[in-house]
């Protein structure tokens, strides 16, 4: 609190966020007040937290090279750990802006035109070598070439 000029204290005024943009939620526990009062069941919580956690980000590591949505899984383990640990919610606040920016980045019409011509030279080079392919061999698959 802040004394004004008239003696009387005057509550502390906070930054709002900027028009548009989302106030971040302060860092620490999220875990209900009577768990925090009791240190014995606030460590097991967070022992608790962490292995739900913990069990998240590995299927999500093994979905990687196995079909599912491996890195959607492990952001979603790593949003678990952020409800209780600090380390994890600098994470998750670092990569949220680094994909607010790609996205920002996306959009920009240079960017866009120049991803465009790109995807169009691939495609060009991948229609020429099948072309080769066909032109060489014909239709017939390599695994029923008859020697």
């Amino acid at each position: 609190m802040n004394t004004g000029s008239n003696g009387r204290k005057e509550p502390t005024r906070v930054a709002e966020p900027a028009p548009g943009t989302q106030a971040e939620q302060p860092l620490g526990s999220r875990a209900p007040q009577y768990i925090q009062a009791r240190k014995a069941l606030h460590l097991s919580w967070q022992v608790g937290v962490f292995i739900v956690g913990l069990a998240v980000v590995v299927a999500g590591i093994i979905m990687l090279p196995l079909p599912g949505p491996g890195w959607l899984v492990i952001f979603g383990g790593m949003a678990i750990w952020a409800t209780e640990f600090v380390w994890a919610q600098l994470v998750l606040r670092w990569t949220k802006r680094k994909v607010t920016e790609a996205a920002q980045r996306a959009l920009d019409p240079k960017v866009r035109r120049r991803n465009i011509i790109l995807t169009t030279i691939g495609l060009v080079i991948v229609a020429v070598l099948v072309a080769i392919y066909v032109w060489k061999f014909g239709i017939t698959m390599p695994w029923k070439i008859e020697e």
